[in-house]
């Protein structure tokens, strides 16, 4: 079976949520016998049109010029279509308003099924632009998929497809991540100690990290945030408006580095206070490293990884006070963090991992296609 994966950007040019989970579901259900093709968009398409990461090739369209966050191209339609005519079967990531089009101009020839990542939040004032074209695309595709019944039942668009949705949870695979040598442990136990709290994501405007920085205002807690973005510059400049000393920012480190950091950290926090944040891989991955979790109530995804009193601990959003209270309760208990990161543990390996997921996908596309093998 051949699927293309579509989403608007894709590694190397970005290392987000959604490309972490199109790498996970490609590389799972590859070991199933599948072949897994992405297509998506560049500023450098010029000049590396083709890219391979293990056994999955990346397609990319020229990036023209962006709208609202959208990345657009004048010539990814004939290249496009020319990908799907090589393809048993098209999977959408979800939004990328620029992948619909893609879809009614030159995909509708294949089956298609969508991954609903989270809801447009930010650009509403275009939805009635959009609106149309967002009716078509959901109408046409065969089945949508949402990361978790909590995002489902929230969601108000997918409350209108609720007949062709299958809810399959995120997963990933330990052993896709690398294991740190011995003098990079060193290294960051030097740098950052290990009694902090570790963020790690891009940062962007929903990452609710303004709310984490006024949380650490009078508090003992040491936080240390991980991940580049276009918040960056004003986080910084509001951790020194407010005179944090204990808040580091490490910028982008590798994926070795990282790990390193989350064996080291004493929980995870996770402060994203919009429903853009459907899911939250990060959380996944503190899990997955049997650590305590702190995230926020926003009927998404997170708090269908993060269990309130089992696996860390669930605050109100945009509340610095709450946040760093909870900091506080689980820097004060460690062995109350340490069970929460137990049953962390035990949460992923029951319900999380990356070859749950792929089977769950190729369930679906067996059933979309009609049982083709």
């Amino acid at each position: 079976m051949r699927v293309l994966h579509v989403f608007k950007t894709y590694y190397p040019d970005s290392l987000g949520g959604v490309e972490q989970v199109i790498r996970q579901l490609s590389t799972a259900t590859t070991h199933l016998g599948l072949s897994n093709r992405v297509f998506t968009l560049s500023r450098q398409a010029d000049v590396t049109p083709l890219l391979h990461d293990g056994a999955t090739t990346i397609v990319r369209g020229q990036t023209h010029f962006e709208i609202a966050s959208t990345p657009m191209s004048f010539s990814a339609t004939a290249l496009f279509r020319e990908e799907v005519r090589q393809t048993d079967l098209i999977h959408y990531h979800y939004p990328w308003p620029f992948g619909d089009l893609l879809h009614l101009l030159a995909g509708q020839s294949k089956p298609a099924v969508v991954t609903y990542h989270s809801d447009v939040v930010r650009q509403r004032a275009l939805m009635h632009v959009y609106k149309p074209l967002l009716s078509h695309f959901f109408a046409s595709v065969r089945a949508v998929v949402p990361t978790s019944p909590n995002y489902l039942q929230s969601s108000p668009l997918l409350q209108h497809y609720r007949d062709k949705t299958t809810v399959i949870p995120i997963g990933l695979d330990e052993d896709s991540y690398p294991k740190p040598h011995a003098e990079r442990m060193t290294f960051w136990k030097d740098e950052v100690g290990e009694d902090f709290f570790l963020f790690v994501g891009v940062l962007r405007y929903y990452k609710g990290l303004h709310i984490l920085l006024d949380a650490c205002v009078n508090s003992d807690s040491r936080v240390v945030i991980v991940g580049a973005g276009p918040v960056e510059a004003d986080l910084k400049r509001q951790a020194e408006r407010l005179g944090l000393r204990n808040v580091e920012f490490l910028g982008a480190v590798s994926d070795e580095d990282k790990v390193a950091l989350l064996q080291l950290c004493r929980a995870v926090v996770f402060p994203s206070h919009l429903r853009s944040e459907a899911f939250g891989v990060t959380l996944l991955e503190g899990a997955m490293y049997g650590k305590p979790l702190i995230s926020s109530e926003i009927g998404t995804g997170s708090s269908y990884v993060n269990i309130d009193g089992v696996t860390g601990m669930v605050v109100p959003p945009n509340d610095p006070n709450a946040l760093r209270e909870a900091m506080r309760a689980i820097g004060a208990d460690p062995q109350r963090a340490a069970e929460m990161g137990r049953r962390a543990r035990a949460r992923f390996d029951e319900l999380f991992t990356a070859d749950q997921m792929a089977r769950s996908y190729v369930d679906l596309y067996r059933r979309v296609l009609g049982g083709a093998p």
